[in-house]
């Protein structure tokens, strides 16, 4: 009795859809016969067996997500071995399969050494084994039919050692960076001062280098026109002006940002290991810089919020940020956050995800440009804007999306009242 396992298909891979069976209870198969296609989450790939037998069991049927490599699958009985395959002429003096033991492997056939560029017949699965461990098709025995190598050849040749690819001359094999002291890069001692990292930068040093190597991200870049937006806030401004209010037009962004959150509710998210958490509400983290790094405090619910609430709240945030009074809950979370640099002269620039936020948002600074309007040359405030996204989360389609619904509501500020 063998179990056949739902197997790894590649070296991260923990678990698939088991999207179609090619066998049912009663048939006979051979090992290296395609009898399975598992879907990951980037394509369908074929599972073959890796013994003979009769299926005498379906243990997970057709259609079932979220199993588990190393679970089992479905069940062989060895009684009724498949009919063993015909020889090929070079192999005739072979003993015949029905004479080896059923419990052992099968015995490789002695093949001729394989001519240098010539193909080697190996199943699908097993060459994506061997590329994925890096290992030499050619000095692997097949035990498939006519010495095919097949799965069970690279799990003994990886149980061995055996099989692994030479390295090429002209690539020499890397080895693992080594961190250098100034010193050994020309830098001679005495010629800086060296400040101690404090626990702030410590911690934004590891998480942004976890974020920016593991998070498959990309930026996607919109020029915006702010003449209405300024217009709107200086009216905005004079009605507010006796309650002691003023409204910045990062405030006005990150409403923006808010309201086109519930427009693209797909662009509010976060990537989990058990799924893509999409969130009720806009909690919109604001970046600040404070002596010895960076915090991110967050105007929770902004999309309920009117300009004359979220100025007053940005106002309090980065004064208490300054002063190193936050609370806890008011930095950490969020599910969007806001880099703004425009106030430093920055034209453009591209944030790094502030994990486990889908998107980060950077704004440059407001400038006159020169436009084509109506076939006419004119000068506009342009500002420029740049999404980063976590492409586990947002694609490019639901990226471009959001920052086209941001666009049309900072360009036009009266949809942002509706």
């Amino acid at each position: 009795m063998t179990d056949i396992l739902m197997p790894a298909l590649s070296p991260t891979m923990e678990e698939g859809i088991l999207a179609k069976w090619h066998v049912k209870v009663g048939d006979t198969v051979a090992a290296g016969d395609v009898i399975a296609e598992i879907e990951t989450d980037k394509a369908t790939m074929e599972v073959e067996a890796v013994d003979e037998g009769t299926v005498e069991a379906i243990l997970v049927e057709a259609g079932t997500e979220g199993v588990k490599v190393n679970t089992p699958i479905a069940r062989l009985s060895g009684d009724a071995a498949a009919p063993a395959p015909k020889a090929a002429p070079a192999a005739a003096e072979a003993p015949k399969a029905a004479e080896a033991p059923k419990a052992a492997a099968p015995v490789p056939v002695a093949a001729a050494p394989v001519a240098s560029g010539a193909r080697v017949a190996a199943s699908p699965l097993a060459r994506r084994l061997a590329e994925i461990n890096k290992l030499d098709l050619k000095a692997i025995p097949g035990s498939g039919p006519h010495g095919r190598v097949i799965k069970r050849d690279i799990e003994a040749a990886l149980a061995g050692g055996t099989g692994k690819a030479a390295p090429a001359a002209s690539a020499p094999t890397a080895e693992p960076r080594k961190v250098q002291s100034l010193e050994q890069m020309g830098i001679p001692a005495g010629s800086y001062d060296l400040v101690p990292l404090n626990n702030m930068r410590k911690v934004i040093a590891r998480r942004l280098t976890e974020s920016f190597r593991d998070i498959p991200h990309f930026p996607l870049t919109v020029d915006i026109e702010l003449d209405n937006l300024l217009a709107a806030r200086t009216k905005i401004n004079t009605a507010l002006e006796s309650q002691g209010v003023k409204v910045s037009v990062n405030d006005i962004v990150i409403r923006a940002v808010a309201l086109a959150l519930k427009q693209v509710p797909e662009a509010n998210a976060s990537f989990t290991p058990e799924g893509i958490a999409l969130h009720h509400n806009a909690d919109v983290a604001m970046a600040v810089a404070i002596d010895g790094g960076l915090i991110t405090p967050i105007i929770r619910k902004a999309e309920t919020k009117s300009l004359s609430q979220i100025a007053k709240e940005t106002k309090d945030l980065a004064a208490r940020a300054r002063d190193m009074k936050l609370k806890p809950e008011e930095f950490q979370g969020g599910t969007f956050s806001v880099s703004n640099l425009g106030m430093f002269g920055i034209k453009q620039f591209a944030s790094i995800i502030n994990e486990p936020q889908g998107c980060i948002l950077s704004v440059g600074a407001g400038e006159q440009r020169p436009v084509v309007k109506n076939g006419q040359l004119a000068v506009a405030t342009v500002m420029t804007v740049t999404l980063t996204c976590d492409h586990r989360v947002v694609d490019g389609s639901i990226g471009a999306k959001y920052i086209t619904a941001l666009k049309n509501l900072l360009e036009d500020p009266i949809k942002m009242l509706a």
